[in-house]
C-alpha cells in the first residue's frame, strides 16, 4: 500500500525545523505562546501527556490551534516496552520480537493487522503519526533496551515485516516513521545514556544493516540513530554530514529525516548545539522530547527555519498523511484473534 497524496500548501507547513514535546496533560499559557511563535513542524506525545481519551483529544486540538494548522502529532507506540498509550487508552501488546515468534508463518499478516489497530486507536485520539516501523536487525549482542523491539534477526525478515508494519500503519490512518536510520541493531549500549560505537566494516554494514533501510527508502519520514559507525566517521550519524550523505545517497532515503531525541546522552554539547550540528549535517527537523520549555527556547533560537529541500520534504510527508476514514478496530482485532487461533 502506498500513501495517498493530498495537496499541501506552504501555509500548512511549520517553519520551525523541529518536533517538540510539551510538559503535561494540558497546554499551559506560556507553552501555547511559545509554540505560536516557534511554529514547529510538529509535536510528539509521551506517557506524561496521556490521561483520558477526551484529555488526549483536547491536548492534540490545543497543540494544533497554537500553531494554527493541522500539525502532525507523533508518538512512539511500538507495543511492548515502548508503548506510551496503555489500557484503557489503547490495546496492550507483547514486544514485537515475541509477537512475531508467536505468529510464526503468519507473522507478516499479524504485524499488518497489529499496526493497523494501533494506528486506528491513535487516529481516534487525534494522533496521526507513529514512530514505526523499526528496521534494526537483532543480534545476540544487541542491547536489551532495543533487542525485543526488533522484528527479526535477518535482513529478509526485517524488510518483510517492516513493510507490513508500514502498510498497516497507513491503512489504520497514520503516517509511519522508519527508524533508526541507518541501523541500530549492532549497538551494545543504550544511546539514551551512552554513545554506542559500531566497529563493523563498511561492506558488512552496507549489505545488512543499511540494506534494510534501502529496501524501504520510499517511506515518507525517517528517524536517525545516535551511533558512531567507525568505518565511516568518528561522530554520531545524527550530526555527521558523511553519514547523512550516505543516507540520502547510498541508502536512497528521500523522505523527511528527523533526529532521534536530541536530548539523549549519546550526543555532546548543549541541546542547542546538538540541534545546530544535526541541521548542519543534513537532518531536516530536530526532535526534542522532554517538554523542557527553556531547552526548547534555546533550541528554536539556534535553528534555521525549515526552507528549501527540507521544506519540500516536509510538504511531501504531510501530503502522504492518510485520511481519517473510520477503521473497524473490532473487525481487525477479530481477524488477528482468528489468525493466532489458526497458528495455535
Amino acid at each position: 500500500m502506498h500513501p495517498r497524496i493530498y495537496p499541501v500548501s506552504s501555509a500548512s507547513i511549520g517553519k520551525g525545523a523541529a518536533i517538540l514535546g510539551c510538559a503535561g496533560t494540558e497546554l499551559g499559557a506560556e507553552e501555547r505562546s511559545f509554540f505560536a511563535k516557534a511554529d514547529p513542524f510538529g509535536f510528539i506525545l509521551f506517557s506524561r501527556n496521556l490521561e483520558t481519551p477526551d484529555q488526549v483529544r483536547r491536548l492534540c486540538r490545543d497543540l494544533r490551534e497554537a500553531v494554527g494548522r493541522e500539525a502532525p502529532i507523533l508518538i512512539d507506540q511500538e507495543g511492548g516496552r515502548v508503548q506510551r498509550l496503555r489500557p484503557p487508552l489503547a490495546t496492550q501488546w507483547t514486544p514485537p520480537l515475541e509477537f512475531v515468534a508467536a505468529a510464526g508463518p503468519r507473522a507478516e499478516e499479524a504485524m499488518r493487522l497489529r499496526y493497523a489497530i494501533i494506528a486506528a486507536e491513535l487516529r481516534g485520539l487525534g494522533i496521526d503519526s507513529n514512530c514505526a516501523p523499526m528496521l534494526d536487525i537483532a543480534r545476540p549482542q544487541t542491547h536489551a533496551f532495543l533487542r525485543n523491539r526488533c522484528y527479526g534477526d535477518t535482513l529478509e525478515a526485517v524488510v518483510r515485516l517492516g513493510r507490513a508494519v508500514a502498510d498497516g500503519t497507513l491503512a489504520g490512518g497514520c503516517l509511519p516513521v522508519v527508524k533508526h536510520i541507518p541501523g541500530h541493531g549492532l549497538a551494545q549500549m543504550d544511546s539514551h545514556l551512552d554513545l554506542p560505537r559500531i566497529s563493523a566494516d563498511r561492506d558488512s554494514l552496507v549489505a545488512h544493516d543499511f540494506a534494510a533501510f534501502r529496501a524501504l527508502n520510499d517511506l515518507p519520514m525517517g528517524m536517525t540513530a545516535h551511533l558512531v559507525y567507525e568505518a565511516f566517521d568518528t561522530v554520531p550519524a545524527t550530526i555527521s554530514p558523511l553519514m547523512m550523505a550516505l543516507i540520502r545517497g547510498e541508502i536512497g532515503f528521500g523522505g523527511l529525516i528527523m533526529t532521534d531525541d536530541i536530548s539523549m546522552q549519546a550526543l555532546f554539547g548543549s541541546v542547542a548545539e546538538r540541534g545546530v550540528a544535526a541541521q548542519y549535517a543534513g537532518c531536516d527537523v530536530v526532535l526534542h522530547c522532554n517538554g523542557d520549555l527553556e531547552e526548547m527556547r534555546s533550541l528554536m533560537a539556534a535553528l534555521l527555519p525549515l526552507t528549501g529541500l527540507a521544506e519540500s520534504r516536509a510538504g511531501d510527508a504531510l501530503a502522504a498523511r492518510p485520511d481519517s476514514s473510520t477503521v473497524d478496530i473490532d473487525a481487525l482485532s477479530a481477524k488477528l484473534d482468528a489468525l493466532f487461533r489458526d497458528v495455535a
